[in-house]
Protein backbone atom coordinates (compact mmCIF):
# COMPACT_ATOMS: atom_id res chain seq x y z
CA UNK A 1 0.00 0.00 0.00
CA UNK A 2 1.00 3.48 -1.14
CA UNK A 3 2.36 5.97 2.04
CA UNK A 4 1.76 9.48 2.03
CA UNK A 5 3.45 12.69 4.08
CA UNK A 6 1.15 14.16 6.43
CA UNK A 7 1.05 17.39 4.18
CA UNK A 8 -0.18 15.56 1.72
CA UNK A 9 -2.70 14.21 3.73
CA UNK A 10 -3.79 17.22 4.85
CA UNK A 11 -4.06 18.51 1.50
CA UNK A 12 -5.67 15.00 0.29
CA UNK A 13 -8.37 16.03 2.97
CA UNK A 14 -8.59 19.51 2.23
CA UNK A 15 -9.66 18.82 -1.41
CA UNK A 16 -12.22 16.51 0.18
CA UNK A 17 -13.88 18.48 2.49
CA UNK A 18 -13.77 21.22 -0.46
CA UNK A 19 -15.41 19.34 -3.18
CA UNK A 20 -16.68 21.54 -5.94
CA UNK A 21 -14.44 24.45 -4.40
CA UNK A 22 -10.90 23.10 -4.12
CA UNK A 23 -8.38 25.04 -5.91
CA UNK A 24 -5.30 26.15 -4.94
CA UNK A 25 -6.16 29.54 -2.80
CA UNK A 26 -9.71 28.09 -1.16
CA UNK A 27 -7.65 24.92 -0.13
CA UNK A 28 -4.76 26.91 1.51
CA UNK A 29 -7.50 29.14 3.02
CA UNK A 30 -8.28 26.44 4.40
CA UNK A 31 -5.72 24.52 5.84
CA UNK A 32 -4.44 28.01 7.27
CA UNK A 33 -7.35 28.71 9.48
CA UNK A 34 -7.58 24.93 10.32
CA UNK A 35 -3.82 25.13 11.20
CA UNK A 36 -4.34 28.73 12.65
CA UNK A 37 -1.35 29.61 10.92
CA UNK A 38 -0.55 31.22 7.72
CA UNK A 39 0.69 28.77 4.56
CA UNK A 40 2.75 29.55 1.67
CA UNK A 41 1.07 28.94 -1.72
CA UNK A 42 4.01 26.81 -2.44
CA UNK A 43 3.87 24.78 0.70
CA UNK A 44 0.12 23.77 -0.99
CA UNK A 45 0.87 24.40 -4.68
CA UNK A 46 3.77 22.08 -4.77
CA UNK A 47 2.27 18.86 -2.99
CA UNK A 48 -0.89 19.43 -5.37
CA UNK A 49 1.46 19.04 -7.98
CA UNK A 50 3.62 15.56 -6.47
CA UNK A 51 0.53 14.04 -5.38
CA UNK A 52 -1.52 14.80 -9.01
CA UNK A 53 1.78 13.24 -10.21
CA UNK A 54 1.28 10.34 -8.61
CA UNK A 55 -2.60 9.59 -9.00
CA UNK A 56 -3.84 10.43 -6.16
CA UNK A 57 -5.71 13.87 -7.35
CA UNK A 58 -6.95 14.97 -10.71
CA UNK A 59 -7.88 18.48 -12.01
CA UNK A 60 -10.36 20.31 -14.54
CA UNK A 61 -10.83 23.97 -15.09
CA UNK A 62 -14.02 25.62 -13.83
CA UNK A 63 -15.64 28.57 -16.05
CA UNK A 64 -13.89 31.71 -16.33
CA UNK A 65 -14.57 34.69 -13.99
CA UNK A 66 -14.77 38.08 -13.74
CA UNK A 67 -13.08 38.97 -10.50
CA UNK A 68 -10.26 36.15 -11.72
CA UNK A 69 -9.79 38.44 -15.13
CA UNK A 70 -11.70 35.85 -17.40
CA UNK A 71 -9.52 33.31 -16.29
CA UNK A 72 -10.56 30.26 -14.94
CA UNK A 73 -9.70 28.03 -11.56
CA UNK A 74 -8.10 24.40 -11.61
CA UNK A 75 -10.26 22.50 -9.55
CA UNK A 76 -9.01 19.33 -7.35
CA UNK A 77 -10.88 16.68 -6.69
CA UNK A 78 -9.47 13.04 -5.25
CA UNK A 79 -9.30 9.95 -7.30
CA UNK A 80 -10.30 6.79 -5.86
CA UNK A 81 -6.92 5.67 -5.38
CA UNK A 82 -6.78 8.72 -2.99
CA UNK A 83 -9.68 7.70 -0.71
CA UNK A 84 -8.02 4.05 -0.27
CA UNK A 85 -4.53 6.07 0.92
CA UNK A 86 -6.63 7.93 3.37
CA UNK A 87 -8.99 5.44 4.29
CA UNK A 88 -5.33 2.60 5.07
CA UNK A 89 -3.80 6.49 6.84
CA UNK A 90 -6.83 7.10 9.14
CA UNK A 91 -7.00 2.79 10.09
CA UNK A 92 -3.46 3.38 10.87
CA UNK A 93 -3.85 6.48 12.75
CA UNK A 94 -6.71 5.21 14.69
CA UNK A 95 -4.98 2.41 15.91
CA UNK A 96 -1.67 4.01 17.73
CA UNK A 97 -3.89 6.38 19.34
CA UNK A 98 -5.79 4.10 20.84
CA UNK A 99 -2.41 2.10 21.77
CA UNK A 100 -0.98 5.45 22.94
CA UNK A 101 -4.40 6.45 24.81
CA UNK A 102 -4.45 2.78 26.76
CA UNK A 103 -0.65 3.92 27.70
CA UNK A 104 -1.54 7.58 29.10
CA UNK A 105 -4.79 5.65 31.06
Amino acid sequence: MDTIGRREEQILLAVGSLEDDAYLVSIKKFLSKIQGKPLSIGAVHIPLRRLERRGYIRTHFGEPTPARGGRRKKIYSLTDKAIRVLEESKRVHDILWSSYASIKS
